[in-house]
């Protein structure tokens, strides 16, 4: 479907030869909230209040540079030729989420152990946070007009996005042609994944098992929004990266929650009281 472009700014502020973009400002907004929820959790809990501080001075560099690793290999043929320097430009663009979960798990294991504090207990608290920070951090996404499925025909315009906000509708509008707002699909998907997060809490499941549960919503939301959006990286052929690890990770984390289960590894509650038998 053809439309007229009337695209937002995607600059913030300019400072003289400094520029502050929306993306950037969205990103740091969802990572503050995240924070600032898992340091009220965590000290709710009988922690240290600033245990996450702790964690996220190493576990962002950990996630962006995982993050922009993951994207290089599934982009090889798209790099092998240029230099480290195109490897290394993240500021044009190509980070990958899966990539960024990658880093922050593995250094959030090495930081439990090094801390000797349990890493599922730090995965639950901040399991909330983290997809509260993916539903914010997607509008960043559609300030620069990315992330976006494919065009939209002029009967779904007209049964469904002409309903949305003319400002969303308007920023669709990209050289011309309409597309499905795919960035809004998975932060409305997000949002309901942290509703669902919350109300689990509060019935105080096993430990580990909010994060899995996390896992699992995302995953499964994010399967079917990548078949929709014209941004995919691929393993082979059609075999889009992103469907293929949501996948594996809902086989994953639903066969860790009945691993640890089966062999008494949870038998501890969210609130660090015992399961009892």
């Amino acid at each position: 479907m053809t439309c007229e472009v009337n695209a937002l700014s995607r600059v913030f502020l300019e400072l003289g030869p400094f520029t502050i973009y929306w993306y950037g400002v969205i990103i740091a907004t969802g990572a503050y909230l995240g924070l600032w929820l898992a340091m009220r959790e965590s000290q709710r809990l009988g922690l240290k209040k600033d245990i996450f501080v702790d964690l996220v001075v190493f576990a962002i560099p950990a996630a962006i540079i995982c993050a922009r690793i993951y994207y290089v290999i599934f982009e090889w043929d798209r790099y092998k030729n240029g230099s480290l320097i195109d490897i290394l430009a993240i500021w044009e663009g190509g980070i990958a989420i899966h990539g960024a979960l990658i880093g922050a798990v593995i250094t959030a294991l090495i930081f439990a152990k090094v801390r000797n504090i349990s890493f599922w207990q730090l995965a639950d608290i901040a399991a909330p946070s983290i997809i509260l920070g993916q539903a914010i951090g997607r509008w960043g996404n559609f300030m620069n007009q990315e992330a976006h499925g494919y065009a939209v025909s002029e009967e779904f315009y007209n049964n469904y996005m002409q309903y949305l906000p003319d400002f969303i509708v308007q920023q669709m509008c990209i050289d011309g042609i309409m597309y499905h707002p795919t960035f809004l699909y998975e932060s409305l998907w997000n949002i309901l994944g942290f509703a669902f997060l919350l109300i689990l809490r509060r019935f105080n499941p096993r430990r580990g098992e909010l994060f899995l549960s996390y896992v699992i919503w995302y995953s499964f939301g994010r399967y079917f929004i990548e078949a929709m959006r014209t941004d995919s990286l691929y393993i082979i052929a059609n075999l889009r990266t992103a469907q293929v690890i949501s996948i594996v990770l809902i086989i994953l984390a639903a066969g860790l929650i009945m691993y640890r289960r089966i062999k008494n590894k949870a038998n501890v509650h969210y609130d660090g009281t015992k399961v009892k038998d």
